[in-house]
């Protein structure tokens, strides 16, 4: 059974917004979209209680799953659209759905004006515990925001893709987050840019050393291990323009400032076994807050 483009929708902005990224996703992939409403079940006591309008609420939940899907489809004439409510826990019925997704979407709103995601403690919970990407979208977010401007300043879906963004650490570059990057890039017809973000040593602190090579050899080491991350994946695929940013400073301050030019921030979640439970890395946590386009969390041993 093929995959899906799998959606949590609940009728809000955010992932109305989420879904037209879904169905354009889906319309590059070839996949169906799935719509997903969940809804928690009422203790059986309240639930025959009349005031709590529980067939009003079916009814809501009815029309939103068929509105949604039927102005997707009349938009994506090509795109195949399910949809399907669902009962249980938001998080862990999403995180149970993502299994079976190529790509789990979800929305967020929109945090201030620059950039950034409020993350709920649901969506949280999706991203930390999901074994399949899961791509975040903003409220707002639209076709044209993947574009370069146009002569007048504003994106236009006229203009070329901007690039896909990736987050790469050179210590354990994981293959299933770089082949996603590079594949995200290729369905794109657009570029790939790393950016790897390290810390110098500590002499830095104490101005120029005596050796000027003490200086210099941290920044080249780095830049060297990059492209060397990077040499298979040039062979594999050759048609997509690779741009390698190895820079000194934080890589999530870097990878923030990318988002602002980029179609999509690509970052990667190690899985983590552990009595802490699953969590977010700090990197993915402050992309996730601050970056400026739709933001795809890969998770990788």
């Amino acid at each position: 059974m093929p995959r899906t483009v799998t959606v949590g929708l609940d009728g809000s902005p955010e992932s109305r917004a989420a879904a037209e990224w879904a169905a354009r996703e889906a319309a590059m992939l070839g996949l169906p979209v799935r719509l997903v409403h969940v809804g928690e079940p009422v203790p059986e006591p309240l639930a025959q209680a009349p005031l709590l309008g529980a067939e009003a609420r079916r009814h809501w939940t009815e029309r939103v799953l068929r509105e949604a899907a039927e102005g997707l489809r009349l938009r994506h004439p090509g795109v195949e659209v399910r949809a399907e409510h669902l009962s249980g826990r938001p998080a862990e019925v999403l995180t149970e759905e993502a299994a079976g997704a190529e790509v789990l979407v979800l929305g967020s709103r929109a945090l201030g004006r620059v950039g950034g995601f409020l993350v709920g403690s649901a969506g949280l919970s999706v991203l930390a515990h999901a074994e399949r990407p899961v791509v975040l979208v903003r409220a707002g977010e639209q076709a044209a925001d993947e574009h370069e401007t146009d002569r007048a300043g504003l994106p236009s879906a006229a203009a070329a893709r901007r690039p896909v963004v990736l987050g790469l650490d050179t210590a354990h570059p994981d293959e299933d987050l770089i082949r996603f990057a590079f594949e995200a890039a290729a369905r794109r017809g657009t570029s790939l840019r790393v950016v790897h973000g390290w810390y110098p040593p500590l002499y830095y602190g104490y101005g120029v050393p005596a050796d000027a090579e003490l200086l210099t050899s941290p920044a080249v080491a780095e830049a060297a291990a990059l492209t060397e991350a990077l040499c298979p994946w040039r062979r594999k695929y050759p048609d997509v323009e690779i741009v390698e940013v190895s820079r000194p400073g934080s890589a999530a301050e870097l990878l923030v400032d990318a988002s602002r030019a980029a179609s999509l921030v690509v970052v990667g979640r190690r899985v983590r076994r552990s009595p802490l439970g699953a969590r977010v890395g700090h990197v993915t946590h402050a992309v996730l807050h601050h970056a400026a386009a739709p933001v795809a969390v890969v998770a990788h041993p």
